[in-house]
């Protein structure tokens, strides 16, 4: 039952764009990509970064590839203007990045802001004021017209102080709260401050175009976008930019909308920090490019340190299903998604194209370097394909298909009882309890085998062994070791059984590999049961293999 009041919330006007093209659109290249990261994302923390990790998140962005950083709000406090001076006076702004910082219209704090870039070579200048309606109904009382004052007066201000700047300063300006602002409005205040900016092919200004607040859905973000890059004058020489927030959830779909709309840059933070509910992630949309073929000019190919650095300056833990990064988010605990992933990651490595086509992974994981060792993990939902794939990545056991129902059902049993995922060590901790330590009524001492002459073809055996604590001495004959080995326990032994099935492989390094041997028996009721052996000697695992399953079937 709803319990709002009626007419509280009203939805959103949808835009008059009847030839509107973004939907026909497609990103074929990255946008110019600005971090907002030490201004936007500084600003929303319960305890602000100080001079030390500012300094190593400036160092990380640099790593990742940002050309565009805004370093901060310098006439805003002492630590951003000291930060700001810190990377001047110690050379840390390398000739191929330009560094943006934010201001408000207002003289002192453009002097202060120019006295923080004395000796920077290229600045953005980020000159803001709020246009929404909202803005300018409740915060400052203003008509239209004595917005665009303030505006034009902040513009002059920049010009008046970027004379005696020995550096190239780029001009961008803000409708603070766009998606809040009446678009004629916006189209009137932007153009307006390009004219007295000067704007040309040598004067560029950025028009940032933020959803400070998400007031609609992402498409209607894109028809904004979209009808602003048609009434933009001099549109050739703006550079549309967009400034997302997550108030809806959907700051990564309206920003790439905005890109099929028309927008040229994109200023946003690693990991979603910002105000509220954060500033768009550049990180998910450098990889969702990624995953498209498109080169995103960014560098996440080493995704846990940039998830170390920025958790550490931001004090932030990053969500277990954060898209691409989140500790989960690579991984599978449904049986159906691990077969799948399974048959996938072998299906990829026999290919001859390097094509990724694994089913529910659609980034390779190894790309922003993480392993496959999380992609499989074991609870009560897991299946049968999941723990064979534990056991042979991580551990090198190559279980037969056949016998993956049968440790499947023994873990899912483990699984319901506990109630909980089990670890990989718990896996194998079970697996070698079943199959590799002795639990049963035979078990093998010693045995010898004789070679086929060209007389007899077959393979004798001497088998000695215990069975129900008695030792039994027996010999047999067959057409290898395991069949002899049979024939010789069927002498003394009362247990009935035949051989089904039988495979090996090696596990481990070459020079000190072991051999595993896997044998499938049926007893006289029908019913399969496998075991297994290891050995640095392939007979010895074989035979190892055949006790294991007699004691797995007789007990």
């Amino acid at each position: 039952m709803n319990h709002i009041k009626e007419g509280k919330y009203r939805p959103y006007p949808q835009i008059d764009l009847p030839n509107r093209t973004w939907p026909s659109n497609t990103i074929t290249k990255a946008p110019i990509w600005c971090s907002v990261d030490l201004r936007d994302g500084n600003q929303a923390l319960i305890t602000p970064m100080n001079m030390d990790k500012k300094l190593e998140l400036f160092a990380l962005l640099l790593k990742l590839g940002f050309k565009t950083i805004e370093v901060g709000f310098p006439s805003a406090s002492k630590v951003e203007f000291d930060f700001l001076r810190r990377l001047v006076d110690d050379g840390l702004i390398p000739d191929d990045v330009t560094i943006q910082v934010l201001v408000q219209a207002r003289e002192h704090l453009i002097e202060k802001t120019f006295e923080a870039l004395k000796g920077v070579k290229k600045a953005i200048v980020h000159l803001y004021n709020s246009t929404s309606v909202a803005q300018r109904k409740i915060v400052f009382r203003k008509s239209q017209d004595e917005i665009i004052a303030l505006a034009l007066e902040g513009v002059d201000l920049v010009k008046k102080y970027e004379k005696n700047h020995k550096g190239e300063i780029v001009l961008e300006y803000s409708p603070e709260s766009f998606t809040g602002t009446e678009l004629e409005f916006a189209a009137r205040i932007c153009n307006a401050v390009t004219a007295r900016w000067g704007i040309s092919k040598e004067r560029p200004v950025v028009i940032n175009l933020p959803a400070t607040v998400e007031v609609a859905t992402p498409n209607v973000y894109a028809d904004q976008i979209e009808w602003m890059s048609r009434h933009l004058d001099n549109r050739e020489h703006v550079l549309i930019s967009t400034h997302t927030h997550n108030d809806r959830g959907t700051s990564v779909a309206a920003t790439e909308l905005a890109l099929l709309a028309g927008a040229d840059r994109v200023e946003g933070t690693l990991l979603s920090n910002g105000e509220r509910t954060g500033n768009v992630d550049i990180i998910t949309l450098a990889l969702n490019m990624t995953t498209q073929g498109l080169d995103s000019g960014l560098d996440f190919s080493n995704i846990n340190e940039v998830l170390d650095v920025v958790e550490r300056c931001t004090e932030i833990d990053t969500h277990s299903r954060h898209p691409y990064v989140g500790e989960l988010v690579y991984t599978a605990f449904s049986g159906s998604h691990q077969d799948a992933i399974n048959k996938g990651l072998a299906f990829q490595k026999l290919k001859n194209d390097p094509l990724w086509e694994v089913p529910y992974l659609p980034i390779d994981p190894e790309d922003v370097g993480r392993s496959y060792e999380g992609i499989i993990r074991i609870n009560s939902q897991s299946g049968k394909g999941g723990v064979a794939y534990i056991l042979e990545h991580e551990f090198g056991y190559q279980l037969p298909k056949k016998m993956h129902p049968e440790f499947g059902r023994i873990i899912q049993r483990v699984t319901d009882v506990e109630g909980r995922e089990l670890n990989n060590d718990e896996i194998l901790d079970i697996f070698t309890k079943t199959y590799l330590e002795s639990n049963g009524g035979v078990e093998l001492v010693d045995f010898a085998i004789s070679s086929p002459t060209s007389k007899d073809k077959n393979v004798w055996c001497k088998l000695t062994y215990t069975c129900n604590g008695k030792e039994i001495v027996s010999e047999g004959q067959g057409n290898g070791p395991i069949d002899a080995c049979k024939n010789a326990l069927s002498k003394e032994c009362e247990y009935n059984f035949k051989i089904k099935s039988y495979s090996e492989h090696s596990c481990g390094e070459q020079s000190s590999a072991n051999a595993v041997a896997y044998i499938e028996i049926e007893n006289m009721e029908l019913a399969s049961f496998f075991g297994v052996g290891v050995d640095s000697d392939i007979t010895i695992a074989s035979i190892k293999a055949l006790f294991s399953a007699l004691n797995r079937a007789f007990n």
